[in-house]
């Protein structure tokens, strides 16, 4: 009789210095958007460690020369450190190599993963030059004045030597499953169609920022939309510890992206 595999947790933080105030003309200076960003980091390896669970975090260059030491604590407690660009406001194709050399030499090893920021497109042909295993630039999804990828396939697939790994959205209506909707929907709602994914796909893609876990609502200077600061800060910490909770509840496993590629490429050989 064949067993069933596991479900796989792909959980993922854009670890960025916070600019999101300059979206609504606010200007930050590198060093408050790390004080943010680090904070909101270090919520997240703790909930993260309470449940012994192990996530992907892609992060920009900037953040890595700027906080050594938590990139040292993400690698010590068992997650992946992936690239996310240089400086997040203002990314430039030369990012490709430049984020994998800044965090290669920050965290003394090979770096695998490449995240643009905001998802925004990538030449796979760089990353396949720059030798790097996959990529998660994509949200299949359609969001106004976002994204409108509704024609993309919503699961992973190779593009050359390059597997793209797609940000997680329902069956038929694409409804996607990232940090917005954990903000704002019911979370047993949200929680029901991460099931529908899993059950579906098998496998869940997600991902989420440190800044969202940080106390946005204590902030008005920042200007933030209602929809990005609802429930930011500890709810949001309790709403991620309640999902990974979930999650477990069904024996699913939590997997760091490279261990992701490599147990497909394993299977299609």
């Amino acid at each position: 009789m064949q067993t069933k595999d596991k479900e796989l947790i792909l959980l993922s933080f854009d670890t960025e210095e916070f600019d999101v105030p300059r979206e609504h003309g606010v200007n930050i200076s590198l060093e408050e958007g790390m004080r943010v960003s680090v904070e909101g980091t270090t919520r997240i390896l703790d909930c993260l460690k309470r449940n012994g669970v192990c996530a992907t975090f892609f992060c920009t260059g900037n953040f890595a020369e700027q906080a050594p030491r938590l990139i040292r604590r993400i690698m010590d407690e068992g997650h992946e450190v992936a690239c996310h660009g240089v400086d997040h406001w203002k990314p430039v194709p030369e990012d490709v190599w430049r984020s994998k050399n800044i965090l290669e030499r920050v965290a003394g090893v090979p770096m695998h993963g490449y995240r643009q920021p905001r998802m925004f497109p990538v030449s796979d042909d760089a990353l396949a030059e720059a030798g790097y295993l996959y990529n998660s630039s994509l949200n299949p999804a359609f969001i106004p004045g976002r994204y409108m990828h509704l024609t993309t396939p919503r699961r992973w697939f190779m593009k050359g030597s390059v597997m793209q790994i797609p940000a997680s959205v329902t069956p038929l209506l694409r409804f996607p499953l990232f940090w917005l909707s954990l903000h704002n929907l019911p979370q047993w709602l949200y929680h029901a169609m991460v099931r529908r994914v899993l059950r579906h796909d098998g496998y869940l893609v997600t991902y989420f920022h440190p800044w969202e876990f940080y106390d946005l609502n204590d902030h008005h200077e920042y200007r933030m939309p209602f929809i990005i600061r609802n429930h930011s800060g500890m709810d949001m910490v309790n709403r991620l510890d309640r999902l990974v909770k979930m999650m477990k509840r069904r024996d699913a496993e939590f997997i760091t992206y490279t261990d992701f590629v490599k147990r497909k490429k394993g299977k299609e050989r």
